[in-house]
């Protein structure tokens, strides 16, 4: 046996472990079990996005350069992408639960320390294991997409998956107003707070189940997770397609702030953050995504998405024209990342149901290291080329998304038998 067979014998063999000990393939959440999971993910994952609409008022306060405040946002996702790898591949390992709520409890800590930070090595120390640790979110999609029945399963992800764009997308709304009324600090102490009165509901909330532990080392458990871009392809497709649209989600909302905080407009904090609220309901009506995967129509979703994200940048061209055709754009562009991104999660979690935990964190890492890309990129192509630039540049990255699946089109029944 040669050492490719080992390593697939290796996480097979893992995978009926994990099988026989965390799944339940006759389980299901409940509603408020549903909506609780889908809050959670939310407020954990809003943590590495408020700093979008704070971006004048840090780079002021620790005397940064406007033009590469954008690293910012780029610690965070880079951090994000560790903990992706390092911490969600635990939830096949560990008990998801107690790893859910520990994690969270230290997520607490860290934001105090960014709210209170008194220097700039301080706050992006903070602001780095915040990062790290609101990878949590993807712990609890896994656990989602593990209790839930195989029928229901495209559906439980959506939501769920929606509660963590709704997150990212009201963060800026959240981090706006607070950051108003009490300065930029106020947003990551108020965080803090609410996420220690969830931590509570997620105690009494998640249903207990039966843990059995299974016989595996942890440097056996990331070298599995390693294992999985090599052996599963539509991991490697779905994942690709993620990097490109969140570089473009990335690039479109780190750098809304800059023109909206100049003149013309000279927005607020408040108001800047308001603008998160048109992508809501394009989140929102994205959910229906996961729905579409559970009958068979992932692709046909996908390439719909994908023309639409490229029409988004056609709207959000003219933001110095009318702010009601920005909105428009901004409900385009989230509704066609949003189904995406869902329909993604649905595809790959067929690929190993003893996995999830680490298939989910193999997927996130293309997410991460597509937002910090768009993030500091994005700074830097306003800063030399202006709104113009940043419109060709997102409208060519989401064509060469569209092309990508083109080239790697297979039929979503011949994807779901593999």
């Amino acid at each position: 046996m040669d050492s490719n067979e080992k390593n697939i014998k290796f996480t097979e063999d893992f995978a009926s472990k994990t099988d026989a000990s965390q799944l339940a393939p006759n389980s299901t959440l409940s509603r408020y079990t549903e909506l609780l999971l889908a809050i959670a993910c939310g407020m954990a994952v809003a943590n590495i996005y408020f700093a979008h609409p704070l971006l004048d008022s840090l780079a002021t306060e620790f005397n940064i350069d406007p033009s590469t405040i954008g690293i910012v946002i780029t610690v965070s996702q880079i951090c994000y992408a560790l903990g992706l790898l390092l911490l969600v591949p635990l939830g096949d390992l560990l008990n998801q639960r107690h790893l859910i709520i520990g994690q969270m409890f230290m997520l607490v800590a860290a934001l105090v320390v960014v709210g209170v930070s008194p220097n700039s090595i301080v706050f992006f120390i903070g602001i780095a294991v915040v990062g790290l640790l609101a990878s949590v979110t993807q712990t609890l999609v896994a656990y989602a997409s593990t209790s839930a029945v195989p029928a229901e399963r495209g559906r439980v992800v959506g939501f769920v998956t929606s509660g963590v764009v709704i997150g990212i997308i009201l963060a800026r709304t959240f981090a706006g107003i607070m950051a108003d009324l009490g300065g930029w600090r106020s947003v990551y102490l108020s965080s803090a707070v609410l996420i220690l009165i969830l931590i509570g509901l997620l105690h009494k909330g998640l249903p207990g189940t039966v843990y059995q532990r299974p016989s595996l080392s942890y440097p056996k458990l990331l070298h599995s997770v390693l294992m999985l871009f090599v052996q599963e392809r539509i991991l490697l497709i779905r994942g690709i397609l993620a990097l490109l649209i969140f570089i473009v989600f990335s690039t479109f909302w780190t750098s809304l702030v800059l023109p909206l905080s100049s003149p013309p407009y000279s927005f607020s904090h408040t108001a800047i953050g308001a603008f998160g609220l048109a992508g809501v309901s394009g989140a929102l009506a994205a959910a229906r995504a996961g729905r579409l995967a559970d009958r068979g129509l992932g692709q046909l979703t996908t390439f719909v998405a994908l023309v639409l994200l490229i029409a988004s940048w056609f709207f959000i061209y003219f933001i110095n024209d009318s702010i009601l055709v920005l909105i428009i754009g901004i409900i385009l562009l989230d509704l066609a990342v949003q189904a995406v991104h869902v329909t993604n999660q649905s595809l790959i979690f067929t690929a190993r149901p003893g996995a999830r935990s680490r298939l989910t964190a193999a997927y996130m890492v293309f997410y991460s290291v597509g937002s910090a890309t768009g993030s500091i990129l994005s700074t830097n192509i306003y800063a030399n080329y202006g709104w113009n630039g940043v419109c060709l540049f997102g409208v060519s990255v989401s064509a060469l998304a569209l092309i990508f699946w083109i080239a790697t089109y297979r039929p979503t029944k011949e994807i779901m038998q593999k």
